[in-house]
This record gives structure tokens, sequence and C-alpha cells, in this order.
């Protein structure tokens, strides 16, 4: 079940898979708008203007004298107003507009096969990251009571040196494997972190802690 939520929530807030999801939609819009393309474009064109020749020119002599019905005179100025509309229609001859949306639709196909694959992987990387955290978690414990054992051994050997019955080569072999196993330690705490900070980054977020059951996993592993 918490493994089922951070899948979850990596589906919903991975930034891979939101870019994806965008470049389908991109390419979507795009199918539609080559489909456009093979419609005819309806355009709309509208002027006005005015006329008006000169008082002391033949034209304005001529339309001082006339009339557009009786007793009423020519208008001045003459206003001229149009409307008008302009269909156009591509004749796709060479198939370029067919080419041009095989290839759309091309695209967007396989986008969506991306997104699928994109999935796929990232439920797989946090799944794998996941059972990865908890294995550490198991091993961090071992290294921990190992690191109990061996202190618990280092005291017992210092004591039998002060007491003449062993030598400092000892205790120096002693000092030695917990040393190491302390190392060990910070290795596995290091990894602990950036496997953490993985599934984190896969689910889109900012450091937060993951919850798990450690323990449960030992356990059914060893079912």
């Amino acid at each position: 079940k918490l493994l089922i939520q951070l899948i979850d929530t990596a589906l919903k807030n991975n930034l891979e898979l939101k870019i994806i999801q965008q470049n389908i939609e991109i390419d979507k819009n795009e199918i539609m708008a080559k489909k456009g393309e093979y419609l005819p474009f309806l355009n709309l064109k509208a002027g006005a203007g005015e006329e008006k020749p000169g008082e002391f020119t033949r034209d304005g002599a001529v339309e001082k004298q006339l009339e557009i019905k009786p007793g009423k005179k020519f208008p001045e100025p003459l206003n001229d107003y149009s409307l008008a509309g302009i269909a156009t229609w591509e004749l796709d001859i060479w198939k370029k507009l067919r080419n041009s949306k095989r290839a759309a639709v091309s695209r967007y196909l396989a986008s969506v096969e991306g997104q699928k694959f994109a999935v796929t992987t990232l439920v797989s990387e946090i799944a794998e990251s996941y059972y990865e955290l908890m294995a550490l978690d198991n091993l961090l414990e071992l290294i921990n009571d190992n690191i109990k054992i061996q202190t618990e051994a280092l005291e017992a050997v210092k004591m039998q040196k002060n007491a003449a019955r062993l030598t400092q080569l000892a205790v120096n072999r002693f000092e030695a494997q917990l040393l190491n196993t302390s190392n060990k330690q910070y290795e596995v705490k290091q990894k602990i972190i950036q496997v953490e900070n993985r599934i984190n980054f896969l689910c889109g977020r900012f450091r937060s802690p993951i919850i798990r059951n450690s323990a449960n996993f030992i356990y059914q592993k060893m079912d």
C-alpha cells in the first residue's frame, strides 16, 4: 500500500511525464490544425471612404449641377461603403497537406507510445528504489548490531590487556575491526539518503521522508 501511494504520487507529479503530456496535447492540436487546412477559408473585407472633387474643377462643376432626384442635390462629399466576402480553398495537388497531416499523426502516436514507456519505466524505478531502500534499512540495522557487539568485545579486550592477559596488538586488531564496521555504517547511511532523494525526485517533490516498513520486508523475503 505504501508503495502504491508513492507510485500514484509519481504519476501525478513527475516532471518528465508532465512534459510528455504537454507534448501530446501540442501534437493533438497540431492534428486538428492540419485538418482545418483542408477546409475553405472565409474572410470578410469591409471598407469606407468619401469622394469630394474640387469646386472649381470640371468634375466639381458638373456634380454641382446634378440632382440625384428632382429637388435633391448631389451629396457632397460622396460617401462610399463596401462589404465583401472572400473564400479561398487550397487544392492539395502535391499532397502537401496530406503528408503534413500524416506526419503530425505519426508524432502524436509516437508521443503516446513514449508516454506509455515512460510510465512503465517510472513505476519500475519507483518499485526498485523502494525495495532497495528497505534492504538498506535492514543492512544498516545489522551493522548497528554488529557495532554494539564489537564495542563490547573491544572493552573486554582492553580489560584483559590491563590485566596483562593480552597485548596491545589484540586491542589494535579489535579497534581496526570496529573502525571498518563504522565506515560501512556511514556508507550505508549515505546510500539511504541517495535512494530517498532519487525517489523524491521521481515523485516530483522536495525532500520528504519515505514511509516504509523495512522489518516486514525482510520477513517476507525469508518466507
